[in-house]
């Protein structure tokens, strides 16, 4: 397996060609991904007046749901390792509008102080797993909470339980260009924690408390037709870079591969319903 400095590397530069697509994707993929976040959501239970830190926010629509909570005197702020994604979290959310809302750029393994530490809670959806290093990351979120603070996070289980990535890619595959390494082992990936003993040993090595990974299944609903929903799971996935580097008539050839692939998730009258195994992983430090 690379060692960490190479699987880091590798990850600035995925997120660097990825983050064009996640930024177009950013409403849809607000609404439909919802459901992939809304336990961690409802165990954490933002208060108002509470300050937040949102790990791996993306284009920011969880920040903001995170600052809606917190209301009047609290605060949200999302850190990514994407700029561009941050920018366009900036550009979605300003602050004029939101005041109680901010975002930063910043590799939440490598830096030493999150800004505006110590917080009271945190946050990350489907973020955790990414990590080149995630002792090193979750160290940094436990230093980042204040004493008796708390943690809730989902991940991925297995990819049995996420049948429809691997349509994505595979439907994709034939007709776009070479695409990244798929992630060996415990390498970051969408199924880095599919164990749930790893998950736990990581986050205790940490320092964390009080640790529980719990499942949960969810759905995620896309109503439209066969097609948009192929190219935003396409882009939002590895085939998603090469895809948008291919020339028309093979993102074309792609898309429809892909809508098919997807034809078992689809329910007539009720759109795409696809079946999502998480984990809900929470945790507090100490008191």
């Amino acid at each position: 397996m690379p060692g960490t400095d190479a699987l880091r590397a590798r990850n600035h530069e995925f997120w660097a060609q990825a983050a064009p697509g996640w930024i177009r994707h950013a409403d849809r993929q607000d609404k439909a991904g919802r459901p992939l976040g809304a336990a961690a959501m409802e165990w954490l239970r933002p208060q108002p007046g509470e300050r937040i830190l949102d790990v791996g926010c993306g284009c920011g629509g969880t920040t903001a749901e995170l600052a809606a909570a917190a209301g009047p005197g609290g605060e949200a702020v999302g850190v990514d390792l994407s700029d561009p994604m941050v920018a366009a979290a900036r550009r979605r959310f300003p602050r004029e509008r939101h005041p109680g809302l901010r975002f930063v750029t910043a590799d939440i393994e490598t830096v030493r102080d999150v800004p505006g530490a110590p917080y009271d809670a945190v946050f990350s959806r489907m973020a955790l797993m990414l990590q080149a290093d995630p002792v090193a990351g979750c160290t940094t979120i436990r230093r980042s909470l204040r004493r008796g603070g708390r943690l809730a996070a989902t991940v991925f289980r297995d990819g049995g339980a996420n049948p429809w990535m691997f349509a994505a890619t595979l439907g994709a595959a034939p007709h776009v260009g070479p695409l990244p390494p798929v992630p060996m082992g415990d390498e970051p990936g969408p199924f880095a924690f599919a164990d749930p003993g790893r998950v736990r040993r990581i986050l205790t090595a940490a320092g964390f408390d009080a640790v529980t990974v719990q499942p949960y299944d969810v759905t995620l609903d896309a109503p439209d037709e066969g097609e948009p929903v192929a190219e935003w799971l396409i882009e939002m996935g590895p085939a998603g870079p090469a895809y948008r580097a291919g020339p028309a008539p093979d993102r074309a050839a792609a898309r429809a591969a892909v809508a098919r692939l997807f034809e078992r998730f689809r329910e007539p009258g009720a759109g795409y319903r696809f079946p999502a195994g998480i984990w809900l992983v929470t945790a507090e430090t100490a008191p």
